[in-house]
């Protein structure tokens, strides 16, 4: 691969190898390349880096492809020249290994013979629909209802009697315990039997104790929404009663407001609503005679007083000056009530309030003279 790349780099026919006469001038060769890209060729130390990476980062991780690839960044991060592929994946796998063994070993001590027994039952006994225990493991939450509730709690009861999950795994990273839980998930009943005894009990524990967490999540979100779902029903419920109620009320003040009505015909109602009655029509007679005096900006008095009928407010007298008009035709529209076009209209004189007469030089009002 590196022959054929650097054929095409410089432009060589294909079907041209590399030549070397001697093993020094390989040698030179190589040396000259690592001072090019900066690398230094040790071997040794190459190897220590990369084996303390992978051991570190076994503890956490389980597929041999990412610590492969930690392995290679601390490489390259000293300067080191890169051990072949097939170094780096032998050793992931058998650090992988005993890493793995050593947490099995762990985890096995952390369990009593009585639940280490109870665990392999898992592998033997069956229900009532023929299959093993170790299936009920794997059984998902179903819907919101309150038997799926019931069933899902005997079911949690039923994981919590092999002992306390949490202490078994008690200092083995998160993700390590989900690998082996999905390791021990996507195996049956028959390929677990042909595990390791060691191995075997703590891929079932870790398989247990992520059971367990589930089914609790699963709990709590099925009563969330059961919970929901009673509230918004009862919103429902409330929202009829009160409806209900409301017909009530408002029908028992129409009861109540007639039985008064015909109780008496001269009693305390019939005064309150006589009453009621002359307080309105003084009211409006009030308002009515405001909106007259303030349209046409006139007293009662000297309204009549006028006997003369007022110029025509769209013909001007021929005795009067045009001077003598005064307002605009927009102010004579709002004092006297007017609606009409602003452009065009006209107004009649002034009259005066004592005699009648138009303000023009001695004119009546209305008569033009």
């Amino acid at each position: 691969m590196v022959v054929d790349f650097v054929r095409r780099t410089v432009e060589l026919p294909e079907g041209t190898l590399p030549l070397c006469e001697t093993g020094r001038t390989a040698e030179r060769q190589r040396t000259e390349v690592r001072q090019r890209v900066g690398t230094k060729y040790k071997q040794c130390q190459a190897r220590q880096i990369a084996e303390a990476a992978i051991r570190k980062e076994s503890a956490a991780k389980n597929r041999p492809a990412d610590l492969i690839n930690i392995a290679l960044e601390k490489v390259v991060a000293a300067g080191l020249e890169l051990l072949a592929f097939s170094t780096f994946d032998t050793m992931a796998s058998t650090i992988r290994t005993e890493v793995n063994t050593s947490i099995c070993c762990g985890v096995h001590a952390w369990m009593s013979l009585t639940e280490q027994a109870g665990m392999l039952r898992l592998l033997e006994e069956r229900d009532s629909d023929g299959t093993t225990q170790f299936n009920r493991l794997k059984q998902p939450a179903q819907g919101p209802s309150w038997s799926h509730f019931k069933r899902l709690f005997t079911h949690l009861e039923w994981l919590d009697e092999p002992g306390d999950t949490a202490v078994w795994v008690d200092g083995v990273a998160a993700p390590k315990v989900t690998d082996f839980a999905g390791e021990a998930d996507a195996a049956d009943a028959s390929e677990l039997r042909d595990y390791a005894a060691m191995k075997r009990i703590a891929l079932l524990a870790c398989l247990a104790h992520k059971a367990r967490m589930r089914v609790r999540d699963d709990l709590a979100t099925m009563f969330c929404k059961r919970v929901a779902m009673k509230i918004k029903k009862a919103r429902e419920e409330l929202e009829e009663i009160r409806l209900a109620e409301r017909d009530i009320v408002e029908a028992l003040i129409g009861n109540y407001r007639t039985v008064l009505k015909n109780l008496d015909d001269g009693g305390p109602a019939q005064e309150a609503l006589a009453k009621a009655a002359a307080m309105t029509a003084e009211a409006v007679k009030a308002w009515t005679g405001w909106t007259r005096r303030h349209r046409w900006r006139k007293s009662p008095g000297a309204w009549a007083e006028t006997s003369a009928r007022p110029c025509s407010p769209w013909r001007r007298p021929s005795g009067c000056r045009p001077g003598a008009w005064g307002w605009s035709p927009r102010r004579w529209r709002a004092s006297a009530g007017l609606r009409g076009s602003t452009s065009g209209s006209r107004r009649s004189p002034r009259i005066t309030a004592t005699s009648g007469r138009c303000c023009c030089a001695g004119s009546s009002a209305g008569t033009g003279r």
